[in-house]
């Protein structure tokens, strides 16, 4: 299921992030911690009336100014725009109309998406007065918000879910489904090389889909074996000036997140140059939040100088930098060249195939008696552990459902060792599991 992209954007200094903080910090939206996982709090999931969608948080936009930091935040609005669903716009009210405002809402009102017209710092009904000069905007009925003091926030958030567009679950029966792949990555890690050779190797290219941004393609490719993809190409981000070169890898990340969502399996392209980067590990989190399967490619590995440890070392490595996503198998490649490339959609079915597999209730829990057998669960201040029986809850990415005597007891490192036997009973190669532990009232 694709979450809708919700983008809080506006000018310097009239609420965003305080809104965007507000949001997040009253649990009204689903924030997970991932040991190893360091990333901007640019983005965050939220629940709201049954309805699930990302916020995007932005920099202030000042179209006018030259400074480098400001130029690139507006920058970054402009990605978030470009990629978003709907639109939050904010202005402060205490200040009132400004031209700054009247540009972002020209830009808004170009990219023809739905916008909400937020008029934040209204601390008190008495103020309301001060919005209506705001419909110069041309953005419809503003609304009064008070993001410091939480006024409001349920208002904008319902009509946010009134604007998102429906939540669709992807057909997944086996012959009917387009596998959705997405490849992400920094910019100039060979993506677009990587999806270039794919498309010419199979030679079987149906036709090009206008992408959900502007550099965003989305291609439907037939293999030999007759399984159908969807290439989600999240292609580099247009250079506009040298000054935003040096901090252009921080905006793949935005073009990113779309493209994670809407995918089943999550190609994650490396330079075998650089190896793993800050940048890389904030978009296998990303993977990893979401439970898309994956497959690390290490690109343009012919230009290494290699021996016969070569590949094993670099190997350990990544599987060192990125702990959290051991499960994912790593290819080492030349797109350029068109080396072991052959080796990438016969990895995807597999990674799918795993992501999609479900186990009978039975066999699960004769593997759970083997390992509480092998390993016997924990005990805290003389209550030990019971775990009464496990049932698998969903796939893409395989949940499971454990039954305890109390929820407290079962420790992380106890929950590692169980997912780490399931992994080696049930391989599950290539995509996450979720285990959800329940507490059940005493064995009648």
């Amino acid at each position: 299921m694709r979450k809708g992209l919700v983008a809080v954007v506006g000018r310097p200094n009239v609420g965003k992030s305080t809104f965007f903080n507000k949001v997040a910090g009253r649990r009204i939206s689903i924030v997970e911690d991932i040991p190893g996982v360091t990333r901007d709090r640019i983005y965050t999931d939220v629940e709201w009336q049954n309805r699930h969608f990302t916020l995007i948080d932005t920099g202030g936009i000042d179209v006018h100014s030259e400074d480098v930091f400001l130029s690139q935040m507006r920058r970054q609005a402009e990605i978030a725009i470009d990629t978003a669903d709907v639109i939050c716009l904010f202005c402060d009210g205490r200040q009132g109309l400004t031209d700054d405002d009247r540009e972002v809402a020209t830009l808004l009102r170009k990219s023809r998406k739905p916008v909400i017209l937020c008029v934040n710092k209204i601390d008190d009904v008495r103020q309301n007065d001060a919005i209506y000069e705001f419909y110069e905007l041309a953005l419809g009925d503003p609304m009064p918000v008070s993001a410091a003091n939480m006024m409001g926030l349920g208002d904008v958030l319902e009509a946010i879910c009134r604007l998102l567009p429906p939540e669709e679950e992807e057909e997944t029966e086996e012959g009917t489904h387009v596998v959705q792949l997405a490849v992400v990555g920094r910019p100039n890690v060979g993506k677009s090389s990587l999806v270039n050779r794919l498309l010419g190797q199979e030679r079987s290219m149906v036709s090009d889909i206008a992408g959900t941004t502007r550099d965003a393609i989305d291609t439907l490719l037939d293999s030999k074996d007759g399984t159908q993809y969807n290439i989600i190409d999240t292609a580099g981000i247009r250079k506009k000036s040298s000054i935003e070169d040096a901090s252009l890898e921080r905006y793949s990340v935005l073009r990113s997140i779309a493209a994670i969502q809407r995918c089943d399996v999550a190609l994650l392209m490396l330079d075998a140059h650089d190896g793993v980067t800050e940048q890389d590990t904030k978009i296998a989190g990303m993977i990893q939040d979401e439970g898309k399967a994956c497959v690390i490619v290490v690109n343009k590995w012919d230009d290494i100088e290699k021996d016969t440890h070569t590949m094993d070392e670099s190997r350990k490595q990544i599987l060192e930098d990125l702990k959290f996503l051991d499960y994912a198998p790593i290819l080492f490649l030349s797109a350029r060249t068109g080396q072991r490339v052959h080796t990438v959609l016969p990895t995807v079915d597999a990674a799918w195939a795993q992501a999609c597999k479900r186990i009978p209730t039975g066999i699960l829990n004769d593997i759970l008696n083997d390992a509480t057998m092998d390993l016997q669960p924990p005990a805290t201040n003389g209550r030990r552990l019971k775990i009464y029986y496990v049932t698998q809850h969903s796939v893409c990415p395989p949940t499971f459902i454990f039954f305890l005597n109390d929820e407290k007891l079962m420790h992380f490192s106890y929950s590692r060792y169980l997912e780490n036997y399931f992994r080696k009973s049930f391989d599950f190669s290539g995509t996450p599991v979720r285990f959800i532990f329940r507490e059940r009232k005493k064995e009648s």
